[in-house]
Formats: structure tokens, C-alpha cells, sequence
């Protein structure tokens, strides 16, 4: 296969066109471009990320296979959504620690739509056994926690640490713990978005490993938490 050279204009008029024809019949008469225009290009971008991602941390895996790999699927579980449309409008690919195969656990993730572009590490609403032992690992070692929130590549390059949290201390904790505002967190993020034409560029895989790096304080915190190694 080809050597990744960025995305094409072609991969993001898929997913507009997409956004307007979000039904079977039309994404089964363009499953060929879907394959040559979207897949094919993640599948490069995967390859490319490889050693990249090898320098940030030899535990993590880039998979280029499209079923169990890398890559998200394109089909959306609707099960649950009042949004019954088949079909996600943005590729997503994310890069997750060897010991774990769930979505919900330390990892580094890439989001491409036309409207936005983001990558960085992180993890993604975990379990209440592993966000506990996040939550606990911040209030018993305050300390490694500031180093993180300081650390000045994560900071210009993400801006910091975000994701969603309660409105209250959760069970255990006391509203004047060290922390409490991160400790309520339900996700923990350090992301960057990026413009369209920079996803364009044959050097994407290269600025995306760049996030990551970025990111690695906080997902080496988080693999502390869940004793893996990073």
C-alpha cells in the first residue's frame, strides 16, 4: 500500500455529502469511494503512526485492521439514540494501551470531520472501578497530579486538561480535597484542534504524534492509576 500523504479533499466531500444522504441506499451506491476515498487513506494514516507512537510509548498500538484495529467503524449503535441515522459523520481512530481492548481506557485518540479536527490522549468516560482509581490516585499523590496540570508541552500544546464532571464531590470524597474540581471529572482529556488543511498535509501523522507526546504526562498518570505500564 501506498505511503501516507495526508488526506485528501476527497475523504472529507465523502463525509459532507454524508451528512446530506445519511441513509443505506445512498452510503451502499458509494461504498466503493467509501472504501478507495476514507478507508484505504485511515489505513495509511494507521501505518504511519506506527513508529511515531512507538517513540511516545512502546505499549500503545496503532492497528490498521479495519475491524478490531485502530479504526472506528462507521455504522452508529442507534440502540439508544432518539438519532436513529445509520451512519457516523467523522472518522475516528484511537490508539489504546496493549492490555486493553475496551474504548474506555487510557489511549490517544484522532477525530476527523469537516467541521473539526482534534487529536491527544486521554481517556474516555471509564468504568466507576477505573475512575475510582483515578479519583484516588489524584487525592493520594497531589503532587504527581500538579506535575501533570504544569507540565508546560501539555499546556501550549492542549491548553490543559479537560472533560466532563459532576456538579458534586463524588461518594468518598470531601468538597476541600486538593484537586476536587479534577477529581469530579468523568473523562480526562488534554486535546488540540487543528484546520482542515492541516489534516491535508503529508506530515499530519507527524504533528498528530507531536499531540500525543504532548499528551503523555497525563496518559502516563492515568496508566498509573490502572498499574500498566506506559
Amino acid at each position: 500500500m501506498a505511503e501516507f500523504s495526508g488526506f485528501s479533499p476527497a475523504f472529507f466531500e465523502f463525509f459532507q455529502q454524508l451528512q446530506a444522504n445519511n441513509n443505506k441506499e445512498w452510503f451502499e451506491e458509494n461504498k466503493a469511494r467509501f472504501k478507495q476515498d476514507v478507508q484505504q487513506p485511515l489505513v495509511r494514516f494507521i501505518e504511519a503512526m506506527a513508529p511515531e507512537l512507538m517513540k511516545v510509548s512502546p505499549y500503545f498500538v496503532a492497528d490498521p485492521r479495519l475491524n478490531g484495529g485502530s479504526i472506528f467503524r462507521i455504522y452508529r449503535d442507534t440502540r439508544f439514540s432518539k438519532d436513529k441515522t445509520p451512519y457516523k459523520t467523522h472518522a475516528a481512530a484511537q490508539f489504546r494501551h496493549q492490555q486493553y481492548k475496551n474504548v474506555h481506557t487510557p489511549g490517544f485518540y484522532v477525530h476527523l470531520a469537516t467541521d473539526e479536527i482534534f487529536f491527544g490522549g486521554g481517556i474516555w468516560m471509564p468504568e466507576s472501578q477505573e475512575l475510582l482509581k483515578i479519583r484516588e490516585r489524584i487525592r493520594d499523590k497531589p503532587s504527581a497530579w500538579e506535575k501533570v496540570l504544569a507540565d508546560k508541552k501539555l499546556k501550549k500544546a492542549h491548553g490543559g486538561v479537560t472533560g466532563d464532571g459532576l456538579t458534586r464531590p463524588p461518594k468518598g470524597f470531601d468538597a476541600d480535597t486538593p484537586h476536587i474540581d479534577d477529581i469530579k471529572r468523568k473523562s480526562f482529556f488534554a486535546m488540540t484542534q487543528c484546520p482542515l488543511d492541516a489534516a491535508m498535509d503529508k506530515d499530519f501523522h507527524k504533528q498528530v504524534a507531536a499531540g500525543f507526546a504532548a499528551a503523555g504526562p497525563l496518559v502516563a498518570f492515568l496508566c498509573g492509576a490502572m498499574n500498566v505500564q506506559f
